[in-house]
């Protein structure tokens, strides 16, 4: 029989995704994989039904609708004071997942080198090696997640075509500084490297803490490729629409690969979410207070179970020592937490490149009923702890 590829050799199913599937068998709260359990904006619910009752069920432009992209550009120009060009510097994509593997893609060639902070999201190893680069990890310090300048330095001076940022974090939910943006900078432009940033949590960033996006810094456009989506902001995980912002040269490269990778993004989806786009600011400041919230609702239930973590500063996940449970590996503490606790976390280890079993990530962007119920249910390890 022949043979698969061999680069799948190194994949796993996602663990973040298997974890959800053991939740719905044990009936456990999800607190694994991070989509809200509550609905979009009303408005952007009834902008889907006019959607899909007008003439929008073909394709659209393969890089996006023409009045999707005007909107998103205009966006972007007002978050980030930069020139957005809606025909030249975007392409839409199928959520921030085909985003960032187009750009990975676009820039990478077989064998080069790609820096990425540890730990990570899941993706970003699996994007390397469907694009034929090789990872470098580069490590987040806890208890603040910050990473050694020195460490990071020696990185790039393996000669690396690109790093990969998030920002804010997952799994970390830290948001790098002003200052630490600036050195990452300096090295790519030193080492003559891409910067590839996710930034889909932009919005859900928490006083006194301040998302400042890369693109922004003086002399970034010219290596910076920006991925968003607007999955986290609006709540809308399972519509997969997503972008990539860069110069007109990149973007004509992520273009082709977008081209034969999906086609296109959904095209009534598309013309619903020019809704979404064109809310007012108060829209946001409403989110990051409503996040804001939930936040210190699901933190105090994990201080009053006695469990160790690290305040995140944006996104909506939080990494928990889980080294006083006692589980030798922390596949079976995620387990066990769920069939005997009734709460789904992911195992850290699917975030690190190196063997580490210490950790589960939890995510609170549920209702404050569900975070309730899942942080009562937490309370349990006050005895085991």
């Amino acid at each position: 029989m022949p043979t698969l590829a061999n680069h799948l050799s190194g994949f796993t199913e996602s663990v973040i995704r298997m974890m959800t599937r053991i939740a719905q068998q044990t009936q456990a709260v999800n607190l694994a994989q991070g989509f809200p359990d509550f609905d979009p904006p009303a408005e952007l619910i009834a902008a889907a039904h006019r959607a899909l009752d007008g003439d929008y069920h073909q394709y659209a432009i393969t890089w996006g609708a023409k009045n999707f992209r005007d909107a998103l550009a205009n966006k972007i120009s007002n978050c980030t004071k930069l020139e957005c060009d809606p025909d030249r510097h975007l392409v839409v994509t199928c959520g921030s997942t085909e985003a960032m593997l187009a750009s990975m893609l676009s820039v990478c060639n077989p064998g080069d080198k790609v820096i990425v902070f540890s730990p990570f999201y899941e993706n970003y190893g699996a994007d390397a090696i469907l694009s034929g680069a090789k990872p470098i990890f580069v490590h987040l310090e806890p208890p603040d997640w910050h990473f050694d300048r020195d460490e990071l330095r020696q990185a790039f001076a393996q000669g690396v075509k690109a790093i990969v940022l998030c920002n804010p974090s997952n799994p970390t939910g830290r948001v790098f500084t002003r200052s630490e943006l600036e050195y990452i900078l300096q090295l790519a432009e030193e080492y003559d490297a891409f910067v590839i940033t996710d930034e889909v949590y932009e919005h859900i960033v928490y006083v006194p803490h301040k998302h400042t996006y890369l693109s922004s810094l003086p002399g970034a456009t010219a290596r910076v490729i920006m991925c968003g989506s607007l999955s986290k902001t609006y709540s809308i995980t399972g519509w997969r629409l997503g972008w990539v912002f860069a110069r007109p040269e990149v973007i004509d490269g992520v273009r082709k690969v977008h081209d034969f990778l999906t086609v296109g993004a959904a095209a009534p989806l598309q013309q619903a979410a020019v809704t979404a786009l064109e809310l007012p600011d108060s829209y946001y400041a409403e989110l990051q207070k409503a996040y804001t919230a939930k936040r210190s609702i699901f933190l105090d239930y994990l201080r009053r179970a006695g469990l160790k973590f690290t305040e995140p500063e944006g996104a909506y996940y939080v990494l928990i020592d889980i080294s006083a449970l006692g589980f030798a590996h922390d596949q079976q503490c995620a387990e066990w937490m769920c069939r005997s606790v009734g709460v789904a976390g992911v195992p850290g280890s699917s975030f690190f490149p190196e063997p580490r079993f210490d950790q589960l990530r939890f995510h609170f962007a549920k209702r404050e009923s569900t975070l309730h119920a899942a942080g009562e249910r937490l309370l349990e390890l006050r005895h085991k702890i």
